[in-house]
């Protein structure tokens, strides 16, 4: 039976040529694992030209993409605008309309403050109308110390058409006596032509009844006889 020395000198005999056989396979089997320069230049310039190919793509559908973009903005900047513009438009209209709309019933309300009386004043243009046929209805001669009720009730009746034509004068009503002014339609209404010797024609020579103005609007006419022509 060998001995154990023998036995170990033979593995590491046979350790040695193995180590030996592999340091000598091992340049050959790097040169077949090595790939070849062409092929690598092959595939260098084939991933090369697909990104090239995809960079062109892209390129050109950028240079493709904006001037599409910038006309629909465009488009859309346009309608827009025409939208803008014709808001504005109604938004004008309805501020004027407003402000006429205003205008009109500030003018109506200021128009009922200083008018809404005109049927009241009517009325009482009948008891100032009383008031001076009464006070002119008295002979003078008659308004004496010696006639002290007649008296005191004549100068109860002229103070009273006074405090009447005060009241009157305050809201705007005003009393119209045209003796010798010029005929004039819209205040005065003639009720007869007759000719009158040192009266310009066209005047008036008569006030057969006064007239009243309620803030400058006519509101009885007065009745007068006109002076005409020789």
């Amino acid at each position: 039976m060998p001995s154990t020395c023998a036995v170990l000198a033979r593995v590491a005999v046979m350790a040695a040529r193995c180590v030996s056989l592999l340091r000598r396979s091992l340049p050959a089997l790097a040169l077949s694992l090595r790939p070849a320069p062409r092929l690598l230049c092959t595939a260098a310039k084939q991933k090369n030209n697909g990104q090239s190919l995809e960079e062109d793509a892209g390129h050109s559908e950028q240079k493709a993409d904006p001037p599409s973009t910038e006309k629909t903005l465009l488009e859309e900047k346009a309608k827009l605008e025409e939208q803008l513009k014709e808001a504005t438009e109604k938004y004008k209209r309805a501020l004027a309309d407003t402000e006429n709309l205003r205008q009109r019933t500030q003018k109506l309300v200021e128009e009922a403050k200083l008018y809404g009386i005109q049927a009241f004043c009517k009325d009482l243009l009948e008891v100032a109308d009383v008031l001076e046929k009464a006070t002119q209805s008295v002979p003078k001669e008659e308004i004496s110390e010696g006639n002290p009720h007649l008296k005191n009730l004549y100068e109860g009746l002229v103070m009273t058409e006074v405090q009447i034509q005060k009241v009157f004068t305050k809201h705007g009503l005003l009393r119209l006596d045209p003796v010798g002014a010029k005929f004039d339609p819209y205040e005065h209404e003639a009720l007869f032509h007759t000719p009158v010797e040192g009266k310009e024609p066209g005047t008036v020579a008569l006030v057969n009844k006064v007239g009243y103005k309620l803030h400058g609007r006519t509101l009885r006419p007065a009745l007068v006889g006109v002076v005409k022509g020789a």
